[in-house]
C-alpha cells in the first residue's frame, strides 16, 4: 500500500516554515560555528516565545540534547531519577551514563503511564543516603510522556516544589513540546521556568523540523561549559545556521504550534473514529499526538498485510504518530481497515 504512513512522526518531512527559513539562510558566505545571525536570530526568537533570557544551544538530535544537558546538571558519582518508560532509559543506548561518565539512572516503575509523581520522587531520592549508593542529583520528565499523555501545569509545579525541597535540578525532554503547548494552550513559559524547569531540551526534528533540537537553559548558571561539551560530542555544527534558521521560520508567528495543533487533532481524529469498534481498546488517553491501540493479534497481522506500518510496544499496543502533515483522508483510511480487520 502507498501513501503516508503514522508508525513514527519522524516519517514525516520538512514542514513549509523551517524549509523556507533554510532557503533564506542558503544565500552567500556566512561565519561558522553559530557566530552567524541566524543563530542570534533563532536565540532571540526562543527567548522571545519562552519569555526569559535563557540560554540557548543547537544540536543535531535528541540523544545529544538529552544526554549532554543531563550530563550538564549532575557529576559522575551522581544519579538521575527518571521514569521506567523516559526514552533516555529505554532508547538511547546509555548515551546518559556515556556523556555523564557513568551517572546512574534510577527508574521509577510508573505502571505503564510514564510519568513520575512527587511521592515517588521522594521515595527514590531519600531510600538511602550511603556512600556506596549513587548520590540523586537530576529529576526528568516528558513532555508529554512516551505513551502520549501530558503532566498538567500543577502536576509540573508540584514536581518542581518536591525536587527543590530535595536539591534536585528539573529537566525536561520536550521532544513533542510543541504538541503539549498547543494540547494545554498555555503559554511555554507557564510549563517551563514559571513551573520550576530549569533545563528543557525543546524538539524541533518531530516539530516539522529536518533535523536539530534546542538545549534551553532557563538558569544560565547550569549552562557553563556546555558549548564545551557539545564541541568534545561533535555536535558544534560548522554550518550552524541550517540548525538555528528553521527555528526562526518555525517560532514566526507562532507556526510550531499551528502544526502541533494539526497532529494532535489528527491523533482525536483516529481515537473518535475507531471508538466503538468491537475489541479495539485505546491504551491511553489521547492527550497529544499520539494513539495506542489494543487490536487482537490476528487482526493486527491483517492490518500489517494490507500495508500499513505500525510499532507494538508498551504493553503490546500499536502505536500510531501524527505529525505536522498528516493526511485527513488517510487517518480516515487507517481507520476504516482498522475496523475492517478486527471485523474479518
Amino acid at each position: 500500500m502507498s501513501g503516508q504512513q503514522f508508525a513514527s512522526d519522524n516519517y514525516a518531512g520538512i514542514c513549509p516554515a523551517a524549509w523556507a527559513a533554510m532557503q533564506e539562510a542558503n544565500t552567500g558566505s556566512v561565519v561558522a560555528y553559530g557566530q552567524d545571525e541566524w543563530t542570534l536570530r533563532a536565540s532571540d526568537a526562543l527567548r522571545a516565545a519562552f519569555e526569559h533570557d535563557a540560554e540557548v544551544f543547537f544540536v543535531f538530535n535528541g540523544t545529544a540534547a538529552n544526554s549532554l544537558a543531563l550530563a550538564s546538571l549532575c557529576r559522575s558519582y551522581e544519579s538521575i531519577i527518571a521514569a521506567d518508560l523516559a526514552h533516555i532509559e529505554t532508547d538511547e543506548c546509555g548515551a546518559p551514563e556515556f556523556f555523564s561518565n557513568g551517572a546512574k539512572l534510577l527508574t521509577i516503575r510508573t505502571d505503564g503511564s510514564g510519568k513520575l509523581t512527587p511521592e515517588a520522587i521522594r521515595a527514590m531520592a531519600t531510600g538511602r543516603s550511603d556512600i556506596h549508593f549513587p548520590r540523586p542529583a537530576v529529576v526528568t520528565i516528558t513532555q508529554p510522556t512516551e505513551t502520549g499523555i501530558l503532566y498538567s501545569l500543577d502536576e509540573i509545579r508540584a514536581i518542581s516544589a518536591t525536587c527543590r525541597d530535595l536539591g534536585l535540578k528539573l529537566h525536561m525532554d520536550g521532544a513533542r513540546f510543541a504538541n503539549a503547548i498547543a494540547a494545554l494552550g498555555c503559554r511555554p513559559a507557564d510549563m517551563t521556568w514559571r513551573a520550576g524547569v530549569d533545563v528543557l531540551c525543546c524538539g524541533g526534528t518531530k516539530g516539522g523540523m529536518g533535523i536539530g533540537e534546542a538545549v534551553i537553559f532557563f538558569d544560565r548558571t547550569l549552562a557553563e561549559g556546555f558549548d564545551y561539551r557539545c564541541k568534545q560530542a561533535g555536535q558544534l555544527a560548522s554550518k550552524m545556521r541550517f540548525l538555528a534558521a528553521p527555528w526562526v521560520g518555525m517560532l514566526r508567528d507562532g507556526v510550531w504550534l499551528d502544526y502541533a495543533r494539526h497532529a494532535n487533532a489528527a491523533a482525536t481524529r483516529l481515537a473518535q473514529a475507531l471508538a466503538g469498534i468491537p475489541d479495539i481498546r485505546l491504551v491511553f488517553p489521547v492527550e497529544a499526538n499520539a494513539v495506542f491501540v489494543s487490536i487482537p493479534p490476528q487482526a493486527a497481522l491483517r492490518l500489517r498485510e494490507r500495508g500499513w506500518l505500525f510499532y507494538e510496544f508498551i504493553g503490546g499496543a500499536a502505536r500510531f504518530m501524527f505529525a505536522w502533515d498528516a493526511e485527513e483522508a488517510r487517518v480516515d483510511a487507517l481507520a476504516r481497515d482498522i475496523a475492517a480487520c478486527v471485523a474479518q
